[in-house]
């Protein structure tokens, strides 16, 4: 039997696909185009099996191991084209179980020997792969190296990094219990709230917003004479989580004094989805409970985001 193909990878969250493809054609990629992609994994003892169908392009049936570290991982693998893909799934489907299906809509472009994936993934937000293809008997220095420029020209950083597969983001998601809102978070949503300035509609609203990597940042309504130039709260908390350095926003509370749900306006939720994967948790409260937990991916479905600008 032969030996497994190689590659050096990277997964990352990515905030704005629009910029990272600027940066990507600027360092010389060769942009290849769209495709859309449906992978449906399969139930296996060692490894991952996926069937994968492309448009455009055919179906290739998919074999790897891969570490499940956040940091540059080296993937074995092997691809066999797939003439008939309806009748293998099946098979497969009823020897083996599926596990989940991924669907994405894949921009792929070419740096050298390295694939770049900008992933717009259903359920799951905005992603960028880096794979390195390793030449046979290769000691992946040279695909290391690769790897380490294009994480430095394309700004990825530390926090973005992303373990796993986007099968095992699926599953986790699926498997989750309704999230709990982060204690110090919802407070400094009420607090906000407090010290909202609403003279004109007596209506105050805190929000705060929490980082991936762990950072807080809140901000209240701000209202004024000229009625329209107000300020939400959310916009108010994003503005502070910018200032700070911005990043992505991980978990989300809005909470205000209300007999009613208080949910974000929609240019709050065009704001949130700038920052904001689909699935992350958006906690609504009172100054009492958390009424209803929500994400984004069900106060903004069918979003438009940054990486739609390209297409």
């Amino acid at each position: 039997m032969t030996e497994p193909s190689r590659n050096v990878e990277l997964k990352a969250h990515d905030p704005n696909p629009a910029r990272t493809l600027e940066r990507a054609l600027a360092a010389g990629a060769e942009d290849r185009g769209a495709l859309r992609q449906r992978d449906t994994y399969f139930a296996v003892a060692r490894g991952r099996l996926k069937l994968r169908e492309e448009e455009p392009g055919g179906a290739t049936l998919i074999a790897y191991e891969r570490p499940d570290d956040a940091a540059e991982r080296v993937s074995r693998y092997r691809l066999v084209p797939v003439a008939e893909p309806e009748p293998l799934r099946a098979a497969l489907a009823a020897a083996a179980g599926v596990l989940t299906v991924v669907v994405k809509r894949r921009h792929l472009l070419l740096w050298e020997t390295v694939r770049i994936h900008l992933d717009d993934v259903r359920d799951l937000g905005a992603f960028l792969e880096l794979e390195a293809v390793a030449a046979p008997g290769s000691d992946l220095a040279r695909e290391r190296a690769q790897v380490a420029h294009l994480r430095d020209v394309l700004g990825i950083g530390d926090a973005a990094l992303r373990a796993g597969s986007y099968a095992d983001a699926l599953l986790a998601r699926e498997a989750a219990p309704a999230m709990a809102p982060d204690p110090e978070l919802l407070a400094l949503a009420r607090v906000a709230a407090g010290h909202a300035y609403a003279p004109y509609s007596s209506f105050p609203v805190g929000a705060a917003v929490r980082t991936a990597d762990g950072r807080r940042y809140a901000g209240a309504n701000v209202e004024n004479a000229a009625y329209p130039q107000g300020q939400c709260a959310e916009a108010s908390a994003i503005g502070a989580f910018v200032a700070g350095g911005g990043g992505e926003i991980a978990e989300v509370v809005v909470a205000a004094p209300s007999r009613e749900l208080c949910t974000p306006c929609g240019g709050c939720r065009q704001r949130l989805r700038e920052f904001t994967r689909g699935d992350a948790p958006i906690h609504l409260a009172d100054l009492e409970r958390v009424r209803r937990t929500t994400s984004l991916a069900e106060l903004l479905p069918l979003s438009f985001g940054p990486e739609h600008l390209a297409a």
